[in-house]
């Protein structure tokens, strides 16, 4: 009558998931992206580990689908000049690298790609750590201690 255990914790975590995206800033919303891709190509790792190929592919396919349709697409090539042109290069790049690690059933590709996405998360989330304008100011006592 009420479905399983189990849809009803999808649904509740889609629900969680759906408000975090509608109470998240544009920089946030971006964190979210990459943690979404991270989380795929960790579990394309451990499904290409286990043999099971459809899940695996399913696995690939989201985290390109990601960098594709929400990172590659959420550049400003026009505001964001040689930086935003860098990105979407390096973006393309591991798309196309899943796209390789997939079809050659090579883990150490997609951990590439992962490593990638962590270092770039890890940046983006510090800038958005730190206040707009923000610059540390140093102190006579911090000087010499």
């Amino acid at each position: 009558m009420f479905g399983s255990p189990q849809r009803g914790v999808n649904a509740y975590a889609k629900v969680g998931l759906e408000t975090g995206i509608a109470a998240a800033s544009p920089h946030k919303l971006i964190v979210m992206l990459y943690d979404g891709a991270i989380v795929a190509i960790l579990n394309g790792i451990t499904q290409m580990k286990a043999g099971n190929i459809e899940e695996k592919g399913k696995a690939i396919s989201k985290a390109i689908q990601i960098i594709d349709n929400g990172l590659r697409a959420s550049l400003d090539r026009e505001v964001g000049g040689e930086i935003a042109r860098n990105l979407d290069a390096l973006y393309e790049y591991m798309s196309g690298r899943l796209l390789t690690a997939n079809l050659q059933n090579d883990p150490a590709m997609l951990e590439e790609v992962r490593g990638l996405l962590a270092d770039l998360r890890d940046t983006w989330k510090q800038i958005g750590d730190e206040p707009a304008g923000s610059t540390p100011v140093r102190t006579p006592a911090m000087a010499h201690g």
